[in-house]
């Protein structure tokens, strides 16, 4: 299950990674209700097919035992024990996990991170979410929140970050950054792109991440020029990343990663100009994520299947 801040999507996995059924509802707004709401969805799965085991996959601050929910900032749960909760409603063993991790597991179970031994993964939204698989296991950091690697500073005083931090690496690479970034050139000179600026004199707010993406697709001027600052600062961002961590592989994933063509090969270059030691060492490799939107519900499972004990069941009659 992936559980955000406006919908809850459940998927039925089998032990290949293909999700075979899938529902969904909207997020309700207590601690009560979500429970209640997952529940009944996996009570939905249940009637179609045989489930044992239940993975959640939400952004937010995990326990290490993988039970807990401390801090999720779209959602009611605060220090709930919310494994425990919704296994005593179903009867069936529960996992929680952060959704970048989960992510990150599915695309290294059955994506593009399959054989990969030291992974970076970046998934590219509204912000940015991170994982970081090494010798093939993730690294949750010694109270289970590592790695938050959209919130590296790398602007001092830069653009405000709802973490409460400015100049964080999402606020200049992200969905939200490219519509920002838009916004802020469309000021500058508003006769570039006189369909972009019609959008934001009739409605800042419709100005998106997506839709400057598409404008960029089209050629508009200043979406190509927002979506180029977009591949600067993943360069960026992805040389800091590898001086610390030495990935031999990065995937990039996220809703903004669908469109990878506009600036993946720009972002590399940057990556490879500033690199500590560039042109003297080997570089990861940079891929786009393959399995898209299910890959948090796919590693979910996975990760709950492996906790249930199931992963060697390979007769197809028991999923998760």
């Amino acid at each position: 299950m992936d559980v955000g801040g406006t919908s809850v999507r459940a998927g039925v996995v089998d032990v290949d990674g293909t999700v075979l059924d899938t529902v969904r509802t909207s997020t309700p707004g207590s601690d009560a209700a979500l429970e209640a709401a997952i529940a009944g969805l996996v009570a939905a799965l249940a009637e179609r097919h045989e489930v044992t085991a239940v993975g959640l996959a939400l952004a937010g601050f995990i326990t290490p035992d993988l039970r807990g929910v401390r801090f999720a900032p779209h959602l009611s749960w605060r220090d709930a024990p919310v494994a425990d909760r919704i296994s005593a409603r179903l009867g069936l063993p529960v996992v929680v996990e952060h959704d970048a991790n989960a992510a990150a597991l599915g695309e290294r179970h059955f994506g593009a991170a399959a054989g990969a031994a030291t992974v970076v993964f970046i998934a590219i939204g509204t912000g940015i979410g991170s994982a970081l698989l090494l010798d093939g296991a993730l690294y949750r950091g010694a109270f289970g929140v590592a790695p938050e690697l959209g919130h590296l500073r790398v602007v001092p005083d830069g653009r405000p970050c709802p973490c409460g931090k400015s100049g964080c690496w999402e606020r200049y690479c992200s969905g939200t950054a490219l519509a920002t970034t838009a916004v802020e050139l469309l000021a500058r000179d508003p006769g570039r792109s006189p369909a972009l600026h019609r959008m934001v004199v009739a409605d800042p707010g419709s100005v998106t991440g997506r839709r400057v993406a598409a404008a960029a697709h089209r050629g508009d001027p200043v979406a190509v020029d927002a979506v180029a600052e977009l591949a600067r600062w993943l360069g960026q961002g992805l040389a800091l990343v590898a001086d610390v961590f030495d990935p031999e592989l990065v995937v990039i994933g996220g809703g903004v990663s669908g469109s990878a063509p506009l600036f993946l090969d720009e972002a590399r270059e940057h990556y490879a100009s500033l690199v500590t030691g560039a042109g003297n060492r080997p570089l990861a490799r940079i891929r786009t994520a393959q399995l898209g939107e299910a890959a948090a519900v796919v590693g979910a499972a996975q990760l709950a299947r492996e906790r249930a004990g199931t992963a060697g069941i390979r007769d197809g009659a028991r999923r998760s």
